[in-house]
């Protein structure tokens, strides 16, 4: 008899679990990072918790889209990851809640910063340099040099041999246009552009897909954030990252309470428990390498080294507003990708 009582309590237990969370309630994210590291999240905060979380996965201009959709009845609690700009954009629009976490204080100051320029609607959750990733067995192959400025992009040898993503699509492609806005100038960005035209192969959708084409030997180049090639060369692909010479942006990742969520309470407990550095460690056991924000948490030693990297001074506020991320992408559309190749 003694197993039927084990499987009657085992019944309890269950039935117990399942109303715990059902009482937990549910959650609703959409999320913007890698999908191995969107599910690892999912999984581990159902469990540590019982709210049950929906996950859709969406690049953060797919997400900003998403949520102006929605704008009227929002069905999204949380907006988790992507480039920080499109998140300031819905803080600017309205479509997140102001929301002050007592985790501040324990972020890097660029994570406090992000939050402060929004009037604390959103927060930055990790970050990472943008550059260039290169299949080492193509350009060895090819005999072509290693990419180490913006300028080298420009060499006739790369012709059809460079990718990156659609800045109307892509935060990713959004930071390179702003970057080289402001290393540059507009005039001279924009020209630069044009012959940069020349050598691209393919504008992609999402940020990640150039370098998982380096990575897959269908491409030479991508313009991507480095934090993207250890991954791929974790899992045996012949890539390599290199930062421009004459400078280069940083994407800020960032997280967003929506305006208007349904599910506010679980919202905040996702909020909190995402800035711990339990929590961001999760980053890099999907092997994914940005540097997180909370201070306290353990750095793996694949994370892009920052003190070695040219930064320009990124003016998150200016080019993460509506407006000009709009007046750019319209001027790479008519100026850019409307030109043959």
């Amino acid at each position: 008899m003694p197993r039927f009582r084990h499987a009657a309590l085992a019944a309890a237990a269950f039935c117990a679990t399942t109303a715990q969370a059902q009482d937990a309630g549910q959650l609703n994210v959409i999320c913007s990072v890698q999908a191995e590291w969107c599910n690892m999240i999912q999984t581990v905060f159902t469990k540590s918790t019982g709210i049950k979380v929906n996950m859709s996965m969406k690049g953060s201009g797919e997400a900003l889209a998403q949520l102006i959709a929605e704008r009227a009845n929002p069905k999204t609690d949380v907006w988790f990851g992507g480039t920080g700009d499109p998140h300031l954009q819905a803080a600017e629009q309205g479509l997140t809640l102001e929301y002050k976490s007592p985790a501040l204080s324990q972020l890097f100051p660029w994570a406090q910063q992000q939050a402060q320029q929004s009037g604390w609607k959103t927060v930055g959750i990790y970050s990472g340099p943008l550059g260039f990733g290169y299949n080492t067995e193509l350009i060895a192959k090819k005999k072509m040099p290693i990419p180490k400025s913006w300028a080298d992009l420009l060499n006739p040898v790369y012709k059809g041999e460079i990718q990156v993503a659609n800045p109307a699509s892509s935060g990713t492609a959004y930071t390179m246009v702003a970057t080289l806005v402001q290393l540059m100038g507009e005039d001279k960005a924009f020209d630069y552009m044009k012959a940069l035209h020349k050598n691209i192969g393919q504008y992609t959708r999402s940020g990640t897909g150039p370098i998982k084409a380096v990575a897959r030997g269908e491409t030479t180049v991508s313009i991507s954030f480095v934090h993207d090639g250890p991954g791929e060369a974790m899992q045996g692909f012949p890539v390599a990252t290199v930062t421009p010479s004459e400078g280069t942006g940083a994407e800020i990742g960032s997280m967003s309470i929506i305006k208007g969520a349904r599910n506010l309470e679980q919202a905040k407990k996702f909020y909190e428990w995402a800035l711990t550095p339990q929590a961001q460690q999760f980053g890099a056991a999907a092997k994914q390498f940005q540097l997180p924000s909370n201070k306290a948490t353990p750095v793996d030693p694949r994370v892009p080294d920052f003190k070695s990297i040219k930064f320009i001074n990124y003016d998150y506020a200016k080019y993460g507003a509506s407006a000009e991320r709009k007046r750019l992408i319209s001027k790479w559309e008519k100026d850019v990708n409307s030109l043959p190749r």
